[in-house]
């Protein structure tokens, strides 16, 4: 058997050891946080009054949510990550080419950490709860890459969705639209309106959740809060 330098023995040595089975890569450390005092002079985002076809109301900078009360208490929160508000306004021109004088209204975008953490501590054991995801996890509106989101009709009304905006109750779970036509809860039209906002939003690479017809997240979730600064 050969074992000179172009032998069988040193075809051998060349192979590369198998790894060990047990060994698994380190992820990298989450980007640092950043607080969203500081968003403004942050080129990776974009103010919401900035976006074509697009307003926004922005209901936690307000009492018109589900706590009824003012959770920003004068943070500037009418901000989106740049991809996200790119893909707002190709949902916004989505729509408009086919319902010409429809626009997109902003019900909340991003959100800090710090309010989020507020929120779960207000939620957590209560009925809310599975409409709030847990702080230590992280909400994917703390990263400016979801929205909640409505349709404004060319008169500038808000359109008839079934329920209202954190309605949390089973009439605005996307996922039982079929049983609520059936038993008449959803009228075809409120359901038809629902359709609009979920197709535009498509259009714009959002992706809606089961239960809220509202809230629609840009990007896969796991590689939000993996790769991107969370916004405190």
């Amino acid at each position: 058997m050969p074992t000179g330098r172009g032998g069988a023995l040193a075809i051998i040595d060349r192979v590369p050891p198998r790894p060990d089975a047990t060994w698994s890569p380190v992820p990298p450390p989450a980007p640092p946080a950043i607080p969203v005092e500081a968003i403004a002079g942050d080129a990776a985002f974009r103010r919401l009054a900035s976006l074509r076809g697009v307003a926004h109301d922005l209901r936690y900078a307000g009492s018109r949510n589900f706590a009824g009360r003012d959770w920003y208490r004068g943070l500037d929160c009418a901000w989106l990550r740049a991809e996200a508000a790119a893909g707002l306004e190709a949902a916004a021109a989505w729509l408009a080419a086919r319902r010409p004088g429809w626009r997109l209204l902003v019900l909340d975008a991003l959100r800090p950490q710090r309010v989020q953490e507020a929120i779960w501590r207000d939620v957590a054991g209560t009925p809310a709860e599975p409409y709030f995801a847990d702080p230590a996890q992280g909400s994917i509106h703390s990263f400016g890459m979801a929205v909640d989101v409505t349709l404004l009709d060319a008169q500038g009304r808000e359109a008839d969705m079934g329920s209202g905006f954190d309605e949390m109750t089973p009439a605005s779970h996307p996922a039982l639209h079929a049983q609520h036509l059936a038993s008449g809860r959803l009228s075809a039209a409120q359901l038809a309106q629902r359709r609009w906002l979920h197709d535009a939003m498509a259009a714009g690479g959002f992706s809606g959740i089961p239960t809220e017809w509202w809230h629609f997240d840009h990007g896969d979730r796991d590689r939000v809060r993996r790769e991107l600064p969370r916004i405190d």
